[in-house]
């Protein structure tokens, strides 16, 4: 395949901001003790990092749109490695309150570095290859790398913690400014077309209320079950990385293992769900349905058990559902909106992912003192909400079909950021 080494650094962007989040999940107990702050406190450093990047990812992509994808990409490298020196230098020289103030501000700089990060790159991979097989390849590697980095982040993280409490913070400027550097130098500048004009503000506004207008109950109701489903995920390893720490006593790499089971369920489920969906939208629904419904279900059967094991096994049950799901609802967005305007479409969706990311850990942290029935039970009606909107609100064979080449265009330029 043409440009490999572009692909390679731009697959280790996504790796970076994957990892520069998700590896602080196990750790959260750990800060929460040597900080002396609460469960809902240590819960905010996930959640700033999302909230930001929920208003920021839209900017980026008019930004990238209007100025080029390596020169957002770029400096958001950089305040990602900026930020994240500042959490560390929090950590290292600082203690109590004062350091956790710090720290929130050093991933507030990490959550706009990241928007302008990952997100960008779909659109470049798309500017550095003309023919749509070639896409097809370059976003289907780039999304394995993210899912590649889900995986690895809570072992990575369980390990570097039982090194050093915040020696994760260490690793997140260091893999930014390596990101940095692979992209400097082996990403070269697509090809310019001189027909694109940059879109004024008020002309990308308009176009999204155009699109929200016409197409809004089925785009609405898969922005909410996106953003359902990535609360419930970072609600579930929140609840895990709380629960295996304090009547269990794992910790480390045997805590990050227990971690990564349901996260490699569902990136396998992901894959399994992007084979079978094909461009079909019936099946895309039906099968988003059926995601969500297994995960209400496994969600009902944690209500009704106290073992580890058994919980565990139905946690990794939602986290099929959720695989089987994502897959679907990234391409009904692909397939229903026109290629001109996915870009802007696909950052509001990920930027309404980002809202479960940032909501996820704090809402569990106030539902864990109620107890483990009214935990679930909250998520199992959140779930449920998510089927629900996937059965009464897309309906497929009412939607007006796109042109038949629209329709055959390749399932992995389905692939959004997480």
């Amino acid at each position: 395949m043409e440009k490999k080494r572009d692909l390679v650094a731009l697959s280790s962007v996504p790796l970076t901001m994957t990892l520069g989040n998700s590896m602080l999940v196990p750790i959260l107990p750990q800060i929460s003790r040597e900080l002396g702050i609460t469960s809902f406190q240590v819960s905010m450093i996930i959640t700033v990092y999302g909230l930001v990047a929920i208003f920021m990812i839209p900017v980026a992509g008019f930004l990238s749109d209007r100025f080029g994808r390596k020169k957002v990409i770029l400096p958001s490298l950089l305040l990602a490695a900026a930020g994240g020196a500042v959490s560390l230098a929090a950590a290292w020289f600082m203690k109590g309150t004062g350091a956790y103030g710090v720290i929130l501000a050093g991933r507030f700089l990490q959550g706009i570095g990241a928007a302008g990060a990952f997100p960008v790159v779909i659109p470049l991979i798309g500017d550095l290859f003309q023919d749509e097989k070639q896409v097809s390849k370059g976003l289907g590697i780039i999304e394995t790398s993210n899912t590649f980095g889900k995986v690895l982040s809570p072992i990575i993280g369980a390990y570097l913690g039982s090194l050093l409490w915040f020696a994760p913070f260490i690793a997140i400027p260091v893999l930014s400014v390596l990101a940095f550097a692979l992209v400097v130098f082996l990403v070269s500048k697509p090809k310019e077309k001189k027909t694109d004009k940059p879109v004024p503000f008020r002309e990308f506004l308009h176009g999204i209320r155009h699109i929200l207008k016409e197409k809004g109950r089925w785009l609405y109701a898969i922005f909410v079950v996106g953003g359902i489903s990535m609360f419930i995920i970072f609600g579930m390893l929140f609840y895990l990385s709380e629960t295996l720490e304090s009547p269990y006593k794992l910790h480390g790499v045997m805590k990050g293992l227990v971690l990564a089971i349901p996260l490699t369920l569902l990136c396998l489920a992901s894959y399994v769900s992007g084979k079978i969906i094909g461009q079909n939208k019936l099946r895309m629904k039906w099968l988003g349905f059926g995601g969500m419904a297994l995960l209400t279900g496994a969600l009902v059967m944690v209500c009704l058990t106290k073992s580890i094991i058994w919980i565990m096994v139905y946690l990794s049950l939602g986290g099929i559902g959720i695989g089987l799901a994502l897959p679907c609802m990234d391409a009904l967005i692909t397939e229903g909106i026109e290629k001109e305007n996915r870009g802007t479409i696909t950052s509001l969706y990920s930027s309404m992912r980002f809202i479960g990311v940032a909501l996820g850990p704090p809402v569990v942290s106030l539902l864990l003192p109620m107890g483990q029935r009214v935990l679930f039970g909250t998520l199992t009606a959140v779930g449920a909400l998510g089927g629900l909107l996937i059965l009464l609100a897309i309906r497929p064979a009412k939607e007006k079909q796109e042109p038949d080449q629209e329709r055959a265009k390749p399932t992995a330029e389905r692939a959004g950021a997480r």
